[in-house]
């Protein structure tokens, strides 16, 4: 399994970013895929997953207004496209294979996914 992210950067508040994550070595379109971040100093935020077919996203509520993930199983990749980006969103994003459980106040953890990629920074600053 390989996952690589691509597109992180400085953006000022309220910019826009897409983020993508090439995926090889398993059946990408078997696969639910999540989007995960870790800002300095703290531990694993989760931010947003996506089912095998694309149906039905879910995000974690501090995104859910300004965040967009979505794939595209032809090109085994997925996205993650961000508009309105904020200070606390500075982090590192990583994709990761697999879907946390959609229960009420629900800890997401890595143990939730079978593998993660390395990441890409975003820096939201003025």
């Amino acid at each position: 399994v390989q996952l690589v992210e691509s597109g992180g950067g400085s953006v000022q508040p309220g910019g826009s970013l897409r983020l993508s994550c090439a995926a090889s070595g398993f059946a990408f379109d078997d696969y639910g895929m999540s989007w995960v971040r870790q800002a300095p100093g703290t531990g694993m935020e989760w931010v947003a997953s996506i089912p095998w077919d694309g149906n039905d996203a879910y995000y974690g509520e501090a995104m859910a207004d300004r965040f967009t993930i979505s794939r595209d199983n032809a090109k085994n990749i997925l996205y993650l496209q961000m508009h309105n980006l904020k200070p606390d969103d500075t982090a590192v994003y990583q994709c990761a294979k697999g879907l946390p459980p959609r229960w009420p106040n629900y800890r997401v953890s890595w143990a939730d996914f079978g593998s993660w990629g390395q990441g890409t920074q975003v820096t939201v600053s003025s």
